[in-house]
């Protein structure tokens, strides 16, 4: 991620495409929506960090929307995904969507698709992420200007732990084997 700051920040001019761009290959860095807005507040101030990370996460939720009508694989995934994690009759308002993008630990294509639900047609779906990512794009944007008046080193030092805390606080999962949790210790007789 560090990386990624300082490559924007160089790129002079083509910073806002470049910083747009992040927005779009973030899912694939794993990166959460949070730590890109709070770079653009970092980057750009609080005005065009947010119209830049706005304009990104519109383009982003578009994209997913062509992809799940096109790709009957992914938005077969992403329905499972939905099931397990909010069940079957879950109608989220535009309202309830927008708090939950605050959340940093909500899957951002998730609620995509809760949009999907509630609207009938591309030009409602495109409306509502649009007026749904206002609020997350403005809320870290502006909490990136504030740290913005920080040394260089500090601002690293707060993304890297701001990222390091998403990671360390993941779902964990722990798989063992069914032979391995009754193989017998050694030495130990069971009969």
């Amino acid at each position: 991620m560090t990386v990624l700051f300082v490559f924007i920040e160089s790129t002079g001019i083509l910073a806002p495409i470049v910083f747009i761009c992040l927005h779009l290959i973030r899912p694939f860095l794993f990166v959460p929506v949070p730590v890109v807005c709070i770079v653009g507040g970092i980057l750009f101030g609080s005005v065009f960090g947010t119209l830049y990370s706005l304009l990104g996460l519109t383009i982003l939720s578009v994209i997913f929307y062509v992809l799940y009508k096109r790709v009957p694989k992914l938005s077969s995934k992403i329905n499972q995904l939905k099931q397990k994690w909010l069940g079957n009759k879950v109608n989220f308002t535009m309202g309830q969507i927008s708090i939950l993008r605050l959340i940093p630990f909500i899957n951002f294509h998730l609620l995509s698709l809760c949009i999907i639900d509630v609207t009938r047609n591309f030009r409602q779906y495109t409306k509502g992420s649009f007026y749904t990512n206002i609020p997350v794009a403005l809320f870290y944007t502006v909490f990136g200007q504030f740290i913005r008046e920080f040394s260089t080193m500090m601002i690293i030092v707060i993304l890297l732990s701001l990222t390091l805390l998403f990671y360390l606080l993941r779902e964990k999962q722990v798989i063992i084997k069914w032979h391995e949790f009754f193989k017998p210790k050694a030495g130990r007789s069971y009969y």
